[in-house]
């Protein structure tokens, strides 16, 4: 039977594995590309699964400066669709480490 102080120091090994796993899978986010569409794919907008914007890309019918306010509201838009996949795709990394972890989904970690 193990001492309380040999389940206390592998609970803090434990703990410190899943943080470095956490960081690792934070770290990774910012390297998996997400798109944000809008205007039915005239604008366009790449960002990571972090949430950096990598580039934007408008389609050239929609360069007319009587169309402005639309085009500002379509790349807002696009913008807003990139960080809603961005967020689902950082809670499914999340969840990966976590499942691996043994840890019950829904579960907040403190760090």
């Amino acid at each position: 039977m193990k001492s309380m102080e040999d389940m206390i120091q592998a609970a803090q090994k434990a703990a410190e594995t899943i943080q470095k796993q956490m960081e690792e899978a934070q770290g990774k986010l910012d390297t998996i590309e997400v798109e944000g569409v809008a205007g039915g794919g005239l604008v366009k907008i790449r960002a990571t699964a972090k949430g950096r914007v990598i580039g934007v890309a408008i389609d050239d019918s929609l360069v007319v400066v009587a169309d402005k306010g639309i085009l500002e509201d379509l790349v807002a838009a696009a913008f807003n669709d990139a960080r809603a996949r961005a967020d689902a795709t950082a809670a499914q990394e999340m969840q990966k480490v976590q499942m691996a972890a043994g840890i019950p989904p829904g579960f907040k970690l403190p760090f």
